[in-house]
């Protein structure tokens, strides 16, 4: 029986280390993002900073292990064996959650996932203890309510106070410095980063340093003491040091931010390592304790020993970091969420991730109600100096940056404040609650949402909230299945669930990797494009841009064009059911890219500009109108197949067959002839193109002429006719397709 629960906990350590990896893919690079963001130094460097305020983190995360090992259940009601269900149902359920949000590229909290998966499990294994207890004890007794509900509370509550003090602290460091900083910076420079820098060290140091390890109490009670005096030592000493440092010609901006991002580092590692490891250190103890007592049963003896405080040796706190700083470094998954926040929160238009809510325009015209309201009863000269400090036409951010330094540093110290004050009282707020939504309240009090991309924006916060109740929801859920399955199934169950979690684990992976190959290079040639600062050399690398899209649009449109009436001649309902979900997905496809493009065609030189962009726009429009063709040809053949109706006589069939596959070798040639550097063989497609308009008018008179007959189904016919007909129009787009991409790779 031993070796059944060493093999359990062994694969807790196994699904610890995915967990960490996956974990901090979707929570590392929280503290990332305003330093990304902001390009405040390179990558590299933020890497180093982040890695060592993650180790130091490490140190005071071991006070926040309580919150696995009794935060959410009364451990001496419940046997070694249930306890050590409840841990791989929670950790089998968490790797696959977590791992299919990342996948997505949507962040998600990995400290919702933990607390609800073992709410989730512990009721489970409650409630059939309160079903089969002669004792009458309730579920009161069997969980921790009071404890559960003060960290559920907590963590949704701060969403609100993230948002509200991002905002508040944002709009108020814009009065003061305006988006024309640099102008601002000669004496406040050091009272600002003076101030960011105390505050750092009071959260990090006075509230984190009960939770250090090799604390003494002595040295924590003369800390305690002298508290009052060590900040106002801290506040003049960075004050004066950070002023010295501007006057030096230093961006002391920049070392606010990189000390933002090794106190949120710091904050992330001490408040969340547990939501990775709290878990298999828990079984682990759990195990230790069990085989200690020299006790047989594993279902007889009771684990009341884990309500004593967690020891989690320093070996462990210092592999768990080792492996949190390697996936911070090569995780792909990591610049999915990076983008999402950072997408949401720039300062310019650009490419927008999100589409459309009706609750995003309802609330879009009360805030603008609002705005007006206020806007009525503030004095014009109020008015005037406000506008005046929140002129964004003169903001001064580094190249390819999407926000100035003033927001990253106010982003950074806002958030870990927050967190550290959290982990200080041991609760575990999310991480990626308090940063998504101080980034956001920060964004939004600088005016980035404006009226043409604001209701896209609330509909990517309200996207991203949306999936964090859903993650409460679904860990909930999923553990609570588990559970059971494991109270009834036994150790075949939970061997078998383990087993599976990896496997779904593993096959997600390679998903990920497949979809992120697809879209590597256009990404790559688009940021190279924004951090270009010469206009002379934008047109080149703007070229490939255009001609990579315009490659891979050709490709899928041909392919769906063939796909969507072979379907309907085959009567397959399951490829047209795909055809028309990846319609869907194209129009959104069409519309970011034009939008990024254009983006890119605005820093060419202006006389380059001019002349390229009325062919660029036409070039779009095309691709715009062969989409609308193909979707105006793959929603009636969709309803047709669906409702069972007559299929294609042979002899329509046949006829067509053979003129489309000439549009698709037609569409394929002129994919292989874009180039960067000039468009060949344009006269020959064009001839082409004519040449396909006139066989597809001869099909279509010739169906006209047959409708006529009586023995005709019209229903077909004019399905038929249809096709033919958005057939012609796309041949038509085509030609000028290939007539736009003559003139603009000229």
């Amino acid at each position: 029986m031993d070796f059944i629960f060493i093999g359990f906990v062994i694969f807790l350590f196994m699904l610890a280390v995915f967990d960490l990896w996956v974990g901090v893919s979707n929570d590392a690079v929280n503290f990332l993002n305003s330093a990304i963001g902001s390009k405040a130094a390179r990558i590299r460097t933020i890497m180093i900073i982040a890695a060592t305020g993650i180790f130091f983190g490490a140190t005071m995360s071991n006070g926040m292990m309580d919150i696995a090992r009794n935060g959410m259940f009364n451990p001496q009601h419940f046997s070694f064996q249930e306890v050590m269900f409840i841990f791989l149902a929670v950790m089998a359920a968490d790797i696959v959650l977590l791992d299919i949000f990342n996948t997505m590229g949507m962040p998600t909290s990995t400290t919702v996932s933990m607390v609800f998966e073992l709410l989730g499990a512990s009721f489970a294994f409650s409630l059939m203890k309160v079903v089969g207890d002669g004792g009458g004890m309730s579920l009161d007794d069997y969980m921790n309510t009071g404890k559960a509900l003060s960290v559920i509370m907590a963590i949704f509550v701060s969403v609100a106070i993230a948002f509200f003090f991002g905002f508040l602290i944002q709009y108020i460091a814009r009065l003061i410095f305006t988006f024309k900083y640099k102008d601002k910076l000669r004496w406040k420079a050091g009272l600002f980063a003076g101030i960011a820098a105390t505050s750092i060290i009071y959260f990090m140091l006075l509230k984190g340093v009960k939770s250090l390890s090799f604390m003494t109490p002595e040295v924590k009670d003369w800390i305690h003491v002298n508290s009052g005096a060590i900040l106002l030592c801290c506040f003049v000493f960075f004050t004066l040091l950070m002023q010295i440092l501007h006057w030096l010609k230093v961006n002391v901006l920049k070392v606010v931010v990189l000390m933002g991002t090794f106190a949120l580092a710091t904050a992330f590692a001490g408040n969340d390592l547990v939501n990775f490891i709290g878990v298999p250190l828990s079984g682990y103890s759990s195990y230790q304790y069990f085989s200690e007592s020299g006790a047989t049963d594993p279902s007889a003896y009771m684990m009341g020993q884990l309500n004593e405080p967690a020891s989690t040796p320093v070996y462990f706190l210092i592999l768990a970091g080792i492996v949190m700083v390697f996936a911070l470094v090569k995780s792909k998954k990591a610049h999915n969420v990076t983008k999402t926040e950072i997408n949401l929160a720039r300062q310019d238009a650009g490419d927008e991730m999100f589409g459309s809510s009706k609750a995003a325009r309802s609330l879009v015209r009360w805030g603008n109600s609002i705005a007006v309201s206020i806007d009525r009863i503030t004095p014009d000269r109020t008015k005037k100096w406000i506008e005046k400090r929140f002129d964004a036409t003169e903001i001064q951010a580094e190249a390819g940056a999407a926000y100035d330094l003033i927001r990253a540093s106010v982003n950074l110290v806002v958030a870990s404040l927050l967190i550290a004050l959290g982990t200080s009282l041991k609760l575990p707020l999310s991480t990626t609650y308090v940063t998504f939504m101080v980034a956001m309240g920060s964004s939004l009090s600088d005016r980035a949402w404006g009226r043409e991309s604001a209701v896209f924006r609330i509909t990517g916060v309200l996207s991203v909230i949306g999936g964090w109740f859903i993650t409460a929801g679904a860990a909930f859920t999923i553990c609570f299945i588990l559970a059971m399955l494991m109270y009834f199934g036994g150790y075949v169950m939970a061997v078998i669930v383990v087993v599976m979690s990896v496997f779904i684990l593993i096959r997600n992976n390679l998903g990920h990797s497949r979809k992120s190959a697809e879209s590597k290079e256009t990404d790559r040639l688009f940021n190279e494009i924004v951090a270009i600062k010469n206009p002379s050399e934008v047109l080149p690398l703007f070229a490939s841009h255009v001609m990579i899209n315009e490659k891979d649009f050709l490709s899928r449109m041909s392919a769906c064009y063939r796909d969507v009436t072979e379907g309907l001649f085959a009567e397959n309902l399951k490829i047209l059911r795909k055809i028309s979900s990846a319609m869907k997905k194209e129009k959104y496809i069409l519309k970011n890219i034009r939008r990024k493009e254009t983006l890119c065609l605005r820093r060419t030189e202006p006389g380059v500009m001019v002349e390229k962009e009325t062919w660029f726009h036409m070039l779009h429009n095309s691709m715009e109108q062969i989409y609308y063709s193909l979707r105006r040809i793959s929603e009636p053949v969709s309803e047709h197949v669906e409702n069972n109706f007559s299929p294609l006589p042979k002899e329509y069939v046949s006829e067509f067959r053979s003129v489309r596959e000439t549009v698709v070798s037609l569409m394929g040639d002129i994919s292989a002839s874009v180039s960067a550097d000039g468009f060949t063989d344009a006269a020959e497609y064009k001839k082409r193109c004519s040449d396909l308009q006139v066989a597809f008018s001869d099909l279509r008179k010739k169906l006209t002429s047959h409708m006529h007959d009586v023995d005709v189904n019209l229903t077909v016919a004019y399905l038929y006719l249809t096709i033919l007909q958005e057939s012609e129009q796309l041949v038509v787009q085509l030609q000028q397709m290939v007539r736009a991409s003559e003139k603009f790779y000229e």
